[in-house]
């Protein structure tokens, strides 16, 4: 007698559904046409609607506003008690004011953040918002003037927790868990996770949970990256030439503000479309500069790190590391501007000669090799400085002139042997 063949059972998608959500916020996600949840949702999600204190460590752009703000909103929905935020730059707090007012736009949220009115966020504070969102130092100014009182905080999160220490905010985090109610809710948020972290998350939570989507440092699978090593005289002609070849939206960043207001103006110069966020912009002008970008006002924004963790722009095609990040980590953030949610991206970094180092140092982070290229339009010896031979050593690599492609990119190194 034959036996019936056994089916293979597909595995069922992912969905929203079975996460302990409820329904009117279900329903709001099928309206945003949010249907998959992300890894860092599906799990974080059902732990923190059960009132649990979460550590989760994902790359950036794979949705952690949502992972905390659909259970912020569904706690506060059934219990008193207000929400916090804790974020690091004033773009990052437009962003998830966005993120959460989506889900209720009848809750009532407060932006703290330093360059805006004061006079604006007292009417705000007067409204009895729900959700604080706010950077720790104008948070702690309302604090000072009593415009604010922390003392009905039930859930606190800390998004990007890293970057606000690495801003040294270490002192004015701690002042406000001072005097937040320690009968509360916390969740931590980030792409890396240091050790200043946990020692916050030890000291200041309640057995969390830790989930890590990702080892700290890791770079979403579908960026692909590439570094060329060039006189920093050089940068300027091989800028040109990237921003010919690619013709999507190119976010680009610079160490420096002066950096910033310089390649920016170069960029104009060459006929491009572009805008700069840095710290000497006023509230209103980064903005309109953000705004512009997401719109296709301007093609190209050039940014400091100030804006490595507060743009979320769907669909930009290159991030451009004109110059490296004083921190390793932040190389990490900048790319994640790209290929965000799944999506491909492409990141690109100029390094030079005597940046071998740091190269090392983020490679060392992201446990990968960054392949070195050249350009088939740029002399070699512009790109490379060399030594004995016309062969150059950079970062325990050797690079000679051969092997050029047809493609934009050549594979102009050879492993030292």
């Amino acid at each position: 007698m034959n036996q019936p063949t056994p089916s293979l059972a597909q595995p069922t998608p992912a969905s929203f559904y079975g996460l302990g959500i409820a329904p009117h916020i279900l329903e709001t996600l099928t309206k945003m046409k949010f249907q998959t949840p992300t890894p860092i949702q599906q799990k974080a999600i059902p732990l923190a609607v059960s009132g649990q204190d979460v550590i989760g460590v994902a790359q950036t752009g794979t949705g952690k506003t949502l992972a905390f703000g659909i259970p912020m909103i569904q706690r506060l929905a059934q219990t008193k008690g207000r929400g916090l935020i804790l974020i690091p730059t004033r773009e990052l707090a437009y962003q998830v004011h966005q993120s959460l007012h989506k889900l209720d736009p009848k809750l009532k949220f407060a932006i703290l953040i330093g360059g805006a009115s004061m006079h604006n966020q007292i009417q705000e504070l007067r409204q009895h918002p729900r959700i604080l969102i706010a950077t720790p130092g104008r948070l702690i100014d309302h604090m000072e003037q009593r415009y604010v009182f922390l003392n009905e905080i039930s859930i606190l999160v800390l998004d990007e927790a890293d970057r606000m220490l690495d801003m040294g905010f270490a002192p004015q985090i701690q002042k406000i868990l001072r005097v937040i109610p320690k009968e509360r809710q916390t969740m931590l948020f980030s792409a890396t996770m240091p050790e200043a972290i946990m020692k916050i998350a030890t000291s200041q939570m309640k057995l969390p949970v830790h989930i890590e989507i990702a080892r700290s440092g890791t770079v979403a699978e579908k960026i692909t990256q590439e570094v060329f090593v060039v006189k920093k005289e050089a940068k300027r002609d091989l800028l040109k030439k990237v921003l010919t070849q690619y013709h999507g939206t190119i976010l680009i960043f610079s160490r420096t503000k002066i950096g910033a207001y310089k390649i920016t103006r170069a960029i104009r110069e060459m006929g491009q479309n572009a805008a700069e966020i840095h710290a000497d912009r006023s509230l209103a002008q980064r903005r309109e500069a953000l705004e512009g970008f997401k719109s296709g006002k301007y093609r190209i924004l050039v940014a400091t790190d100030i804006a490595a963790r507060g743009i979320d722009v769907k669909g930009i095609e290159l991030v451009l590391n004109y110059d490296l990040p004083d921190d390793s980590e932040n190389y990490i953030h900048r790319i994640g501007r790209t290929g965000r949610i799944g999506d491909k991206g492409h990141a690109i970094s100029f390094a030079t000669p005597d940046q071998g180092k740091d190269l090392k140092d983020i490679e060392k982070l992201m446990r990968m090799a960054i392949p070195v290229s050249e350009h088939p339009e740029m002399p070699l010896e512009s790109l490379i400085e060399y030594k004995s031979q016309k062969v150059a050593s950079f970062g325990g690599r050797r690079f000679g002139r051969g092997g050029r492609s047809r493609g934009f990119i050549s594979a102009a190194f050879r492993k030292s042997r």
